[in-house]
């Protein structure tokens, strides 16, 4: 009996701390990002850019199930529509056009939850300036251009609708 109470107690004496032992404490959440780094991130974006893109996007925040994006646009890009997310556009650099509602031209499914075109016909266009701000609700075709041969950044947040909101 003592031999079997010894052994049981070695044995909780080696694989008891490990038993116990947590897993790595996730990464911290970025919740907050400064003028400066935003500054930066748009030099990776013209960086990152390959092929003459006309749209580049770099991560900046992310609290599940919200994303916010930069966009560094140096070109017109394919219109879009998300069907599970609205979209908060806000302005940081540069002019432009965002055309919204409208029926996209040669639609084509870009995966789950999206749809592209080539353009949009029959939208509505409003001018863009740095400060400006637009929600896309979802399911609506939606398309920037940037104007003055200088490209547009704009900083998105992909907003999932409440299922318990009114559509």
């Amino acid at each position: 009996m003592r031999a079997q109470l010894l052994a049981l107690t070695f044995l909780v004496a080696v694989t008891g701390p490990a038993a116990f032992a947590q897993a790595p404490a996730a990464p911290p959440i970025k919740t907050f990002m400064s003028s400066a780094e935003v500054m930066s991130l748009i030099d990776k974006a013209k960086a990152d850019r390959k092929d003459n893109a006309p749209l580049v996007a770099e991560p900046i925040l992310s609290l599940a199930p919200y994303r916010a994006q930069l966009e560094y646009r140096p070109g017109t890009s394919p219109a879009a529509v998300h069907e599970t997310d609205a979209e908060l556009m806000y302005v940081y650099q540069g002019t432009g056009t965002i055309v919204t509602g409208g029926k996209l031209i040669n639609e084509k499914r870009n995966n789950a939850n999206n749809l592209g075109g080539t353009g949009i016909e029959g939208g509505t266009s409003q001018a863009l300036s740095p400060g400006a701000m637009v929600i896309v609700p979802e399911k609506t075709p939606h398309q920037i251009m940037p104007g003055g041969g200088a490209p547009i950044v704009v900083i998105t947040m992909h907003v999932p609708r409440p299922t318990d909101w009114p559509k």
